[in-house]
């Protein structure tokens, strides 16, 4: 039987970059996960180029039942000190916007710097191995496999959330904290699209436009876009963090501008101008048209009342959306809640109640914004647990 100073659970981002950091402590380590290959989540990040962290990562950029837990894990393993590991390994990057860090060439040779990062560090992977049974003993812990049992002084339980059943999201992580007794907070997608009524539905699939979004007590200034089952987009991806169902939310789509005042300008002028031709100045011009229409609102310009052009700018600038729901955790890129914070040591990320239990990454309760601040949080959780196991 397999003896192991510390058993990781889950071979993504964040369970391969702890397995590191505790094997370069002198620890033994075996990564374990169901999927055949590591890493998949890092790979389909980014459009194959891997959003690796922003720059910007700090608390207040992080949803949680505790908005102050993240604050340890973040200010000791920073975006600078793994941007820096980054170009030691020579990997070419680029900031797209936002503070967002891109690889230049493939999410590949990210993945390659993890799994170089442990094999310097004597971790050992064993992939494509189904956990049956974990329970604790005198020692620390005995896991059941279909590979056979292990040993381990100590476990990491980095099993990633509920998004993107294809890849090999369970909720295997969530199973094993509830039976170690762990609270948790209710899981729900995040950052995902929001979903239609068929009656709310735009035949605008594939217009996209920028805006300025508010759900939940957050504002977003972000680009929109229309789909075939409602709508996406980062300003979209951003406020379904923040969304909770029958909860509307409200969209400016021309965030900045006056539309009011531009429509009581082009009255004064005169001139036979249709809102449809105004508004397509402004916005995109089949979205200017369905607008009119779907809002029932008079053509000609000149004919307008006051109350009228008030109605309209209203239309645009709060436009108060009712989602139907969202795509769900196939399209989710996060899970949003899991494993309470209050259960855990911000230090260590080890849990109160079960000494040598760590939990780190999305497992946890805490979601990022979009931008890479997921992948920034696993980083310097698994930093914070890998250095005290």
């Amino acid at each position: 039987m397999p003896v192991t100073d510390v058993l990781i659970l889950g071979a993504g981002g964040a369970g391969l970059f702890c397995a590191a950091v505790a094997g370069k402590r002198g620890k033994s380590v075996v990564v374990l996960d169901h999927n055949d290959k590591p890493g998949k989540k890092i790979l389909i990040s980014g459009g194959g180029r891997c959003n690796f962290t922003n720059l910007g990562a700090c608390a207040e950029t992080y949803l949680s039942g505790n908005p102050h837990f993240a604050k340890s894990a973040l200010s000791r393993y920073t975006p600078h000190d793994f941007l820096a590991l980054v170009e030691r390994h020579g990997i070419a990057w680029h900031e797209k916007k936002l503070g967002q860090l891109f690889c230049d060439g493939s999410a590949k040779e990210l993945l390659a710097m993890l799994l170089a990062e442990c094999t310097a560090a004597h971790a050992e992977l064993h992939l494509g191995t189904t956990i049956h049974d974990v329970q604790r003993t005198e020692s620390g812990f005995s896991i059941a496999t279909d590979k056979g049992d292990y040993q381990a002084g100590k476990i990491v339980l980095a099993t990633g959330g509920l998004s993107i059943p294809p890849i090999g999201a369970t909720d295997f992580g969530y199973r094993l904290a509830r039976q170690f007794g762990l609270e948790m907070v209710a899981t729900q997608p995040a950052l995902v699209p929001f979903t239609l009524a068929p009656s709310d539905l735009f035949d605008l699939a594939g217009v996209a436009l920028d805006c300025e979004i508010s759900c939940g007590g957050t504002t977003f200034a972000e680009a929109l876009l229309f789909t075939h089952k409602g709508l996406s987009g980062p300003a979209i991806l951003q406020a379904s963090s923040y969304w909770d169902a029958g909860q509307p939310c409200l969209i400016d789509l021309l965030p900045g501008d006056d539309l009011a005042e531009r429509i009581r300008v082009a009255k004064r002028s005169g001139a036979k101008q249709t809102l449809p031709n105004l508004l397509a100045d402004l916005l995109p011009k089949r979205l200017a048209q369905v607008w009119v229409s779907r809002h029932r609102i008079p053509e000609q310009v000149h004919h307008l009342t006051e109350h009228e052009i008030e109605r309209i700018a209203a239309c645009v600038h709060r436009w108060q959306l009712l989602p139907a729901g969202t795509e769900g955790y196939r399209t989710a890129e996060v899970t949003r809640g899991g494993i309470a914070t209050g259960e855990l040591s911000s230090k260590t990320m080890e849990a109160r109640k079960v000494p040598g239990l760590h939990c780190i990454g999305e497992v946890v309760d805490v979601t990022g914004w979009l931008g890479g601040y997921n992948f920034q949080w696993a980083w310097a959780s698994a930093h914070a647990a890998g250095s005290a196991l």
